[in-house]
């Protein structure tokens, strides 16, 4: 069993390195601004005592006014979890895969791509999982019709 670390720990680990990364947190999670993410997530994965090392599973979310994006991270050697967001905009929404840091993330931003139509930049395969190519839209915003 795992627990959870508070968010302020672990927000206050990333700010020593990246001070400007951190949009908000509480103990349950930290919202990492977009272009912090990759950087943000690579010291998560590595640094001593942190070292998360397990992709538990990473969703979209459709807050109407933006987009987001979550990972539940586990450290399997430690037994602490912990929740990362980022929020994009619904115009444009962008953020860095992750698939270099956790293979697991392939399949996962591939689907979270298809049905809320959230890019992840540096992707090795970004294409449509479970509808086909040329589908218009992508059916798990609220908006779409």
């Amino acid at each position: 069993m795992t627990k959870l670390l508070p968010g302020q720990d672990v927000a206050r680990q990333i700010i020593e390195h990246w001070p400007q990364s951190i949009v908000e947190s509480n103990p349950e999670w930290i919202v990492i601004s977009p272009e912090s993410l990759f950087q943000v997530a690579q010291f998560l994965k590595t640094a001593p005592g942190l070292e998360f090392d397990y992709l538990t599973c990473i969703t979209g979310v459709d807050y109407l006014d933006y987009l987001e994006v979550v990972y539940h991270l586990t450290s399997i050697m430690h037994k602490h979890s912990a929740v990362l967001k980022v929020k994009c905009s619904r115009e444009n929404p962008q953020v860095p895969s992750v698939v270099s840091l956790w293979r697991g993330a392939d399949y996962q931003e591939r689907e979270i791509y298809d049905l809320l139509g959230i890019t992840f930049v540096g992707h090795p395969n970004l294409k449509r999982i479970f509808l086909w190519e040329g589908f218009q839209g992508h059916p798990l915003r609220r908006d779409y019709l």
